[in-house]
C-alpha cells in the first residue's frame, strides 16, 4: 500500500502546455481524499510550483513541495519550510567565468524573478515561461547576486552543455551538486541536494517507509528518486536511461500517464 506519491512536474505531472489536465487533476484529488499524500518534487523554484500546489489543494490535504531539487521542502499545511540548504557564494565567480560566455548564460533568482544579464536568451525566457515568473535584467550578475541562492543555472546548446557538465562535475566534486534537468539546462546546487536524499529526509520526518513511496518522473534528475522509491515509475516520454531505472513505464505526460499509474497502483 503506497502512502505517498512524489511527482516530477515538467514532462510528468504537466502536459506539453505545462498544465495539469482535468482528468489527472480529478484522479489526484480523489487519491488524496482516500489518504494519499502528494509531494511535488521539482527542480523549479517555489514560485514556479505554488500555482500547481493550489490546483491540487495540497494545503487542504497535507501535501509537500520539494523545490530546487530538494534544496527547499515546504509543508503546504503550514506553508513553512521543514528543510532548506543554500549555495555558498564562493562558487559564483567561477560559475560566471565558465557559464556566462558566448556559448552559455548563467542565471539565478531575484525577487521571485529569473535574473540574468541576457534576458533575451531563448532558454532563459523558456524557464521564466514554464515557471510563470518574470525576468529581471542584471547589469552585473556578480554585483547583484551576492547572497546565498538555492541554485544557479547555466543554459546553452545541449552538446556543449554536456561537455561543461562533465567538467563541472569533476571540478565541484565534494563541493556542489551538478545536474542536467533539461538537455539545455545545467543546475548547480549545494552539495548533497538530490531528490532521493530529500525524499528520504521527508519520509523519516513523516515516519513513512520507502516501500510506501511511489514516484513518477521523466528526467535525468528524477533517476535517483525513481531508484530510491518502493515503486519507481517512468513516463513513456522519459529519457531512455530513466526508463531503465524504473520498475514500471506508464503512458506519456500527454496521455495522462500519472493518472494511469495512480489508477493502476493506488486503491481508489
Amino acid at each position: 500500500m503506497y502512502k505517498i506519491l512524489a511527482l516530477d512536474l515538467d514532462g510528468t505531472l504537466t502536459n506539453n502546455k505545462k498544465e495539469i489536465t482535468p482528468y489527472t487533476l480529478e484522479v489526484l484529488i480523489q487519491a488524496q481524499q482516500k489518504g494519499l499524500r502528494l509531494v511535488l518534487a521539482s527542480g523549479r523554484p517555489l514560485a514556479g510550483i505554488n500555482h500547481l500546489a493550489e490546483q491540487l489543494h495540497l494545503k487542504e490535504y497535507g501535501g509537500y513541495i520539494l523545490a530546487f531539487n530538494g534544496g527547499l521542502i515546504i509543508d503546504c499545511a503550514t506553508e513553512k519550510p521543514i528543510y532548506q540548504k543554500l549555495l555558498d557564494t564562493s562558487v559564483y565567480k567561477h560559475l560566471y567565468d565558465v557559464g556566462n560566455t558566448k556559448d552559455f548564460r548563467l542565471f539565478s533568482y531575484l525577487d521571485d524573478c529569473i535574473a540574468c544579464e541576457d534576458i533575451e536568451n531563448k532558454y532563459v525566457q523558456y524557464v521564466a515561461h514554464i515557471n510563470k515568473m518574470g525576468l529581471r535584467k542584471l547589469s552585473s550578475f556578480l554585483d547583484e547576486i551576492n547572497f546565498p541562492e538555492y541554485k544557479c543555472l547555466i543554459a546553452g546548446n545541449k552538446e556543449k552543455l554536456a561537455v561543461l557538465e562533465k567538467e563541472l562535475t569533476k571540478y565541484y566534486e565534494g563541493k556542489a551538486s551538478i545536474y542536467r534537468s533539461e538537455p539545455f539546462l545545467l543546475e548547480v546546487l549545494p552539495l548533497g541536494i538530490d531528490k532521493a536524499k530529500r525524499l528520504d529526509f521527508l519520509l523519516n520526518y513523516l515516519d513513512i517507509k520507502r516501500e510506501e513511496l511511489m514516484v513518477c518522473g521523466d528526467g535525468y534528475n528524477d533517476i535517483s528518486m525513481i531508484e530510491y522509491a518502493g515503486l519507481g515509475v517512468a513516463m513513456s516520454n522519459a529519457q531512455a536511461v530513466v526508463k531503465e531505472a524504473a520498475d514500471y513505464i506508464t503512458l506519456s505526460n500527454e496521455e495522462d500517464g500519472v493518472a494511469a499509474a495512480v489508477k493502476k497502483f493506488i486503491d481508489l
